[in-house]
């Protein structure tokens, strides 16, 4: 998160140049550090209230609720609260603060689809979230990265409507210039920035938590196949960019693979996280 942080005290240095006013920076700031706690404190209601989830029952959802105290038992965490997505199409998220206050969703397509060792090796991948703080990373990301977004689009439109250039009227020449232009560029580029800094983080995560599950299971072939079906399956009904990098597979379906495309993806290729799942198998036979 420290990439995070450093765009955001950026912002508000280039910003408190701009208007020639050291206390924008202070803002920043401050605003970086209250929505650390925010997102750290409320970000899971945020995310089950936005996916449309409900409590899932044991009685409604028996196997979903008996592989997922079976793996918690085994990976040693608490169990995690359990609820479920209304849709056809197979995926399933974690969140939540801490291991103590974890949530795993899955959508109803996958509860409806999966084979017995497929639902292990997905529940094992989002229990591993939860064991590496993935969930808590992963909503200080998102809620970082939109707030650089709107702070950036506000000073933008000011300074558009005008205002932005009165501070430094007297010093734009040589080194003033410069630091006039690069504070433009910052507040211009530091969207993009975080958005990029938030979608490497999230595609690394994926790769943790893929191996991980695996060694919860002993059994990688269970979400390899898995991760099959989701790649092989149409889009959510309703996916949101807001949580897309929440999900075991990027629920706007599969994307190009090509450089530019896998920059911008929220999840590596289904086909690369399933080939590093079967060389773990590979790994495994060796010792």
């Amino acid at each position: 998160m420290t990439g995070f942080l450093v765009v955001v005290i950026a912002i508000g240095f280039a910003v408190s140049y701009y208007y020639n006013s050291s206390a924008i920076l202070y803002v920043a700031i401050a605003f970086a550090i209250g929505m650390n706690f925010y997102s750290y404190w409320f970000s899971d209601k945020q995310v089950l209230s936005m996916t449309n989830a409900r409590p899932a029952t044991k009685e409604e959802f028996f196997d979903f609720y008996t592989v997922t105290e079976n793996l918690a038992i085994t990976a040693g965490i608490p169990m995690p609260k359990l609820y479920v997505i209304i849709d056809p199409s197979p995926n399933a998220f974690s969140t939540g603060r801490d291991e103590k206050h974890a949530v795993v969703c899955a959508t109803t397509g996958l509860l409806g689809i999966m084979t017995r060792p497929e639902l292990e090796g997905v529940i094992s991948h989002e229990l591993s979230h939860i064991r590496n703080r993935d969930i808590l990373l992963m909503t200080v990301a998102v809620v970082l990265a939109g707030f650089v977004a709107i702070i950036a689009d506000i000073f933008l439109r000011i300074s558009f409507w005008g205002g932005g250039m009165r501070g430094r009227s007297d010093d734009r020449g040589g080194g003033g210039m410069f630091l006039l232009v690069f504070s433009i560029v910052a507040i211009v580029l530091a969207p993009l920035a975080a958005k990029l800094i938030e979608l490497a983080i999230s595609r690394r995560r994926e790769y943790l938590a893929d191996a991980s599950g695996a060694l919860l299971t002993r059994y990688p072939e269970g979400l390899a196949s898995a991760l099959q079906k989701i790649g092989n399956s149409s889009p959510m009904q309703r996916p949101s960019h807001a949580t897309a990098h929440l999900f075991i597979g990027d629920p706007f379906g599969p994307k190009p693979t090509d450089w530019i495309d896998k920059l911008f993806s929220t999840h590596p290729p289904i086909a690369e996280r399933i080939s590093a799942l079967l060389g773990t198998t590979l790994v495994a036979g060796d010792n």
